[in-house]
């Protein structure tokens, strides 16, 4: 049986020797700095210098949504948790591209939208259905020839990306919709290390939002930059959000600042059977 922290018990005391926490990232957080953080939190309250702590699946800065932690032994569960099928949700914005395939990069070129229609789009998906191929997204953590992508970006450096296997169980579209007018100028979504930029969306293009249902491994960027070039228009990921891994929802959760009061709420705790030796 699984070892679930969830909101509806105290800190558990002594604090099991492997557990589950599932987390809703927030916008421009990075998976590796809500692991530090939830890391942090544990290893203070714990009296533990560093507690194993890992997560089971990247999302993407501009990305939201279920962040599966495993933490002590369970951290010899990742790969496990790793495999299960991910369903997401989100909005795919046509008539443009950028670098990037979503917000983080500006848009480089722009595209005519007039052929666009919804029985197009409908058209599309038996393609990206089933076993598909992508190549990931140059700014993206996909290691070649030992360096990750997003280094050979920065720098200018051009490499062959060899296309990966992803398997895609259930795609919808729903109805196409002008973009809706924002921000007009690019932010500083996260001044954390190197900056995460959000840019605007493009204003004259058109978007439509999607569910997907994939498995490990599966660039949603890719998906949406690959579902632009069969329209013939261009696409980006304007948003994301992953609802779902397994049999585990975002629903159920926790917001970084609700864990936080709660690993610091009641005494100091301890670890079932001794320390947890450190990473």
């Amino acid at each position: 049986m699984l070892t679930l922290l969830s909101k509806n018990q105290p800190f558990p005391d002594p604090f099991p020797k492997g557990a589950i926490i599932l987390i809703d990232k927030p916008l421009a957080w990075t998976s590796f700095g809500v692991v530090n953080k939830v890391r942090y939190l544990l290893s203070h309250r714990l009296g533990i210098k560093k507690y194993k702590t890992g997560h089971a699946g990247t999302l993407d800065p501009l990305a939201t949504g279920l962040l599966i932690l495993c933490v002590g032994d369970y951290t010899k569960k990742i790969e496990e948790f790793q495999a299960l099928p991910k369903e997401y949700t989100g909005t795919i914005t046509f008539g443009a591209t950028t670098p990037s395939f979503d917000l983080e990069k500006a848009v480089d070129a722009t595209y005519p939208t007039e052929h666009l229609t919804d029985d197009l789009l409908k058209g599309l998906l038996p393609q990206f259905t089933g076993d598909i191929l992508q190549i990931p997204p140059v700014f993206s953590a996909v290691k070649v020839d030992g360096r990750r992508l997003y280094k050979n970006a920065r720098t200018g450096e051009e490499v062959e990306i060899p296309e990966r296997p992803a398997h895609i169980e259930r795609l919808e579209l729903g109805r196409l919709r002008p973009v809706k007018s924002g921000a007009a100028a690019p932010v500083i979504a996260s001044a954390k290390g190197s900056p995460i930029m959000l840019h605007p969306d493009y204003a004259e293009g058109m978007q439509a939002d999607f569910l997907v249902v994939c498995s490990k491994g599966t660039y949603i960027r890719s998906l949406a930059n690959d579902i632009g070039r069969a329209a013939g228009c261009g696409a980006y990921l304007s948003s994301l959000r992953r609802t779902r891994t397994g049999g585990f929802s975002v629903e159920d959760a926790w917001q970084i600042d609700e864990l936080a009061q709660w690993v610091k709420s009641g005494a100091s705790g301890s670890l079932q059977e001794g320390k947890t030796k450190p990473e």
